[in-house]
């Protein structure tokens, strides 16, 4: 905003337009030509009451100069316009200049104490100034004429020279302190709107990483095991091909059932992550920033759904019944399993059953990796509001290595499931040369109850 009150683009942006004090080069053009009109008008008046005072009329044309040009700084010092115009009242110079001026100081940003001192005065040498000239031109003419006359012409004609350009002044000023306000508050919203988009994107980009990283450790889970009693069971079917063919035929059908369970479990997964739920937002939608803040909050709610059928499984999902077939398919694949089970058996939701099933799957996929031929021990304890897993396993005692590649995710993989449901989880070698896998899963509807 200017000493006027005026507001512009280029002010607002904290640099003016136009040369000198000026917002824009049209400001100028308009504030030349008021100067000009003023100087020629006090160039005539100052004439006339040198003339009246019986000096050179030069001088007072000279005077009128510098007066009248006053209009050119009425916008960086419109006090100092209206002084002006205030002390050259008693020569009668300057009407232009007073009404322009009282104009620009009440639209101007100037305090509301000053604009009215000034208004008053000058309105009082209007008056002083007006009542002396009607007495002196009535005292002339021959008329005769009462102070209380003079005195009510002077009041009309000052509070018309006075009011108009005063109450027209702070009407602007109002109007354009309100413009700016708006404006500023039209700047926040955008500054808010991009923050809000900003947010959203980094949102956006969380929700996906989280989401490849459920997507990865899922399909770790499911295909490893799959793949690596696949492998066992390859290797096994090589070394017994030729010894016992109806062994080896019983391997094979085995490869075969793992196999078809594992695109099977593919498949289930590949339609989670291709489901589309309702509602979800179109990708152009994402184009629009006034509803940015919305297509993040739908995105995190499809990710949500989508990592909780993840962490599910499929429809029905692993559970902890399921878990003695598991330990099944590692003894068919030749390893010695022992498997118990303490305390009453009981339904838990389905996050905290297929997160059970998925660490006793892992924790057996790293025997057969990590120690071929070891023996190996699970045991489920169901407690009070939580369920115990443990898997442990002896030293290798030298049998076959079917080779299997590892990524060094699985032990990671699970401390994540387990600590995601405020679970504790831990693991290392044993003092036999083994390895033992241990968590405690807290039972999520009981939490919820209690809560």
């Amino acid at each position: 905003m200017t000493t006027t009150g005026a507001i512009t683009e280029a002010g607002a942006r904290g640099a003016p337009a136009g040369p000198w004090w000026w917002a824009r080069r049209r400001s100028m053009v308009l504030d030349v030509v008021l100067a000009l009109m003023s100087v020629i008008e006090c160039i005539f008046e100052g004439l006339s009451f040198a003339h009246e005072v019986g000096a050179p009329g030069a001088l007072g044309a000279l005077a009128g100069i510098p007066v009248g040009g006053a209009l050119l700084v009425r916008r960086k010092w419109p006090v100092a316009v209206v002084l002006v115009s205030i002390a050259v009242t008693p020569a009668e110079m300057g009407f232009l200049l007073g009404i322009v001026g009282l104009y620009t100081l009440a639209a101007a940003d100037v305090p509301r104490r000053i604009v009215v001192v000034l208004a008053i005065a000058s309105m009082a040498g209007t008056l002083l100034v007006s009542t002396a000239r009607f007495h002196r031109d009535a005292t002339a003419s021959g008329l005769e004429s009462s102070v209380v006359t003079a005195v009510l012409f002077s009041s009309v004609m000052a509070l018309g020279l006075t009011a108009p350009p005063l109450l027209l002044g702070l009407y602007v000023g109002a109007r354009r302190r309100l413009v700016e306000s708006l404006r500023e508050r039209a700047d926040g919203l955008e500054r808010e709107l991009s923050l809000l988009a900003e947010r959203a994107e980094e949102r956006a980009e969380w929700a996906r990483s989280e989401e490849r990283t459920r997507i990865a450790r899922e399909m770790h889970d499911v295909v490893a095991h799959r793949v690596s009693l696949m492998v066992v069971h390859a290797a096994a079917l090589q070394a017994v091909a030729l010894k016992d063919p109806e062994k080896a035929s019983r391997n094979a059908e085995l490869v075969g059932d793992m196999g078809r369970q594992a695109l099977t479990e593919l498949r289930e997964m590949l339609g989670v992550l291709r489901a589309k739920p309702d509602g979800a937002a179109e990708p152009a939608a994402a184009q629009e920033p006034e509803r940015l803040a919305a297509v993040a909050a739908a995105a995190s709610a499809r990710v949500r759904r989508s990592a909780d059928a993840l962490a599910t499984g499929a429809a029905d999902g692993p559970r902890l019944a399921q878990l003695a077939d598991l330990v099944g398919q590692s003894r068919q694949a030749g390893m010695a399993v022992e498997f118990s089970v303490e305390g009453d058996q009981r339904t838990y939701t389905a996050r905290v059953e297929s997160t059970a099933y998925r660490v006793v799957q892992e924790a057996l996929t790293n025997v057969h990796k990590h120690a071929p031929g070891a023996a190996a021990r699970v045991r489920v304890a169901h407690r009070e509001g939580e369920v115990a897993l443990q898997v442990e396993n002896g030293p290798s005692d030298g049998g076959t290595d079917a080779g299997l590649p590892s990524g060094g995710n699985g032990l990671v993989g699970m401390r994540e499931r387990v600590t995601a449901l405020g679970g504790v989880f831990v693991s290392g070698p044993t003092d036999r040369g083994g390895f033992r896998v241990s968590a405690v899963i807290p039972d999520a509807a009981e939490a919820a109850d209690a809560a």
